[in-house]
């Protein structure tokens, strides 16, 4: 009895001892080929089982996607130049391992005894398993699921969620390689405009120097933002809207409401007052015919009292209280 106890405890004691030198050399192994490549690892219906197989003492991050095109995944295709960037950034900052982490991808066309296995019905789908034994093993062994509810992801986003479930310590950051064809897209954009401008600054600074050009453009930008344009966007107001009578209201009441063609009117109004103002300011004076200039002067006197009139009985329309009016409205 006591010599089958103590080969008991002799056989139990040795494949204990052996159990972590073997899943040490398989995170090896597979490492060894992570870092030997440009990306994640790429998978199979085999090397998932036997990667995410228990024990397992280190942790492995599985991208399962559906690249062919008659899968029609768009979503898998935009996201795995991400997901590369992912893994080519973990095999640049951590050779040795230190974080014990593998990444792979398994393709539905490699892997369609796993996705029916987990009765995936949609990809791409990321998993993590996290270790079962070791210094850095989990209470709960379960794979930590991220789905990609929110469209395609940035490769800085899963790379944080990736180290979140990472023990502390140092983490590689993200490499991003750079853009050649970006790079000499703008540069060529630059220098052409650099160029373009180089020959028409002759045609181009007297027109932007011109103070009637901005002081047309100061004066367009004002009248759109006094007669409520921003107002409309921001309500999303009718532009008219029926008067309970079978006509057209083309005016709200009240300060809080207005409609879209109101806001026309009042801009077009504003605007002739102003070229009116300007008008007698600026135009008038410098006529030599007196009698012209006298009409002149009557003609534009006529429009600013006939559109201030106007004025001020849309104003008592928005404010059926104010006792103010002006001839003739």
């Amino acid at each position: 009895m006591r010599i089958t106890i103590a080969v008991t405890l002799g056989l139990f004691s040795f494949f204990s001892l052996a159990a972590k030198p073997m899943t040490d050399n398989k995170f090896q192994q597979h490492h060894a080929k992570f870092i030997s490549g440009s990306a994640p690892l790429e998978l199979d219906d085999a090397l998932y089982e036997n990667l995410t197989a228990t024990p397992r003492d280190y942790t492995l991050a599985v991208l399962l996607t559906a690249l062919e095109a008659r899968f029609g995944c768009q979503l898998c295709r935009d996201f795995q130049p991400e997901w590369d960037v992912v893994g080519k950034s973990w095999i640049k900052g951590d050779k040795k391992g230190n974080t014990r982490l593998l990444l792979g991808t398994l393709d539905f066309a490699d892997g369609k005894g796993t996705f029916q296995k987990l009765m995936l019905q949609t990809a791409p789908i990321l998993m993590l398993f996290p270790p079962t034994s070791g210094p850095m093993a989990t209470a709960d062994a379960q794979a930590i699921r991220y789905d990609f509810t929110m469209g395609s992801q940035s490769a800085e986003q899963v790379h944080n969620w990736i180290i979140r479930h990472l023990p502390a310590g140092p983490k590689p950051p993200v490499y991003r390689p750079l853009n050649y064809v970006r790079l000499i897209t703008v540069t060529t954009a630059i220098l052409g405009l650099v160029s373009f401008f180089s020959v028409a600054s002759p045609y181009i600074i007297p027109i932007v120097q011109n103070r009637n050009l901005w002081a047309a453009i100061s004066l367009i930008t004002i009248l759109l933002f006094t007669s409520g344009h921003m107002f409309n966007h921001i309500r999303k107001v009718a532009y008219v809207a029926g008067n309970g009578k079978g006509g057209i209201s083309y005016f709200a009441g009240g300060f809080s409401n207005q409609f879209g063609l109101e806001t026309q009117i009042v801009a077009a109004m504003y605007g002739t007052l102003s070229f009116a103002t300007i008008a007698l300011a600026l135009k008038v004076p410098r006529m030599v015919d007196p009698r012209k200039q006298q009409i002149a002067v009557f003609v534009w006197g006529a429009v600013i009292l006939g559109m201030y009139s106007f004025l001020l009985s849309i104003f008592r329309i928005k404010n059926g209280g104010y006792p103010f009016y002006l001839p003739p409205f």
